[in-house]
């Protein structure tokens, strides 16, 4: 069981620290892949154990009955701890007026070596955040198929862009400022307002951009004097 809880307890710091950092494991659905694994690897094997372990059984038998209970075990976690891998996100997205957030199984990964030196790998350790250029000519029939597919243009590393200037005046021109959004939305204004003060800023320098995930009632905070992305906020922008 000690064994069980250590390993849950890697996982855990690993999956909520590295591959899904705050606030991407609530938005990407991270706390509830979490829950999966750690349900399989500290509760599994040790009901199993209890099921089918008896004292009568010959030492042979129970040393086999074990062996096949850790060999269960490791292979549901090494599938879990993989699904909650390529569910991973890799990429903040600005596409037109909002942020998606891209997962590493939903990247064209043929497209890699064409994007940007220094994004051409999927990142490890939470999203990269970065502009997104818009196709042109022929390319806008196919990056319409692909969206029609389910590939937007934000999982395309063809079309990433460092975030730089151009991408912070596309933020600082599709965001909408925080301030008109706490006006009519009372009930949901201290969840709100302390998200801006994690940001460090007042409420009337921060502009708000909705961000597609997993769940999409979470916004993207921007600096409005600067265009840089500062925080997060639980609104619902659509």
């Amino acid at each position: 069981m000690i064994s069980c809880l250590l390993v849950a307890a890697t996982v855990a710091a690993v999956v909520l620290l590295v591959w899904y950092p705050w606030p991407y494991r609530i938005v990407s659905g991270g706390e509830n892949l979490l829950l999966l694994v750690m349900t399989v690897d500290v509760i599994m094997g040790p009901l199993i154990t209890l099921v089918i372990f008896d004292i009568r059984k010959p030492l042979r038998e129970l040393r086999r009955d074990m062996a096949i209970i850790v060999v269960l075990q490791l292979a549901a976690l090494a599938y879990g701890v993989h699904t909650v891998y390529a569910a991973r996100p890799v990429v903040l997205a600005l596409e037109n007026d909002r942020f998606r957030v891209s997962i590493a199984a939903g990247v064209a990964v043929v497209e890699l070596d064409k994007a940007p030196e220094g994004l051409r790998s999927l990142s490890l350790t939470g999203p990269r955040l970065v502009g997104v250029a818009q196709p042109e000519g022929d390319e806008r029939f196919d990056a319409v198929m692909m969206g029609l597919a389910g590939v937007d243009l934000g999982a395309r590393p063809k079309y990433w862009r460092h975030w730089d200037a151009d991408a912070r005046r596309r933020a600082l021109a599709v965001g909408k400022p925080l301030v008109d959004w706490l006006k009519p939305h009372p009930t949901g204004e201290q969840d709100v307002r302390q998200a801006a003060e994690r940001t460090g800023l007042p409420p009337e320098r921060l502009l708000y951009i909705p961000m597609l995930a997993r769940r999409t009632d979470w916004s993207v905070l921007v600096d409005r004097t600067t265009g840089d992305v500062v925080g997060f906020a639980p609104i619902d922008g659509f």
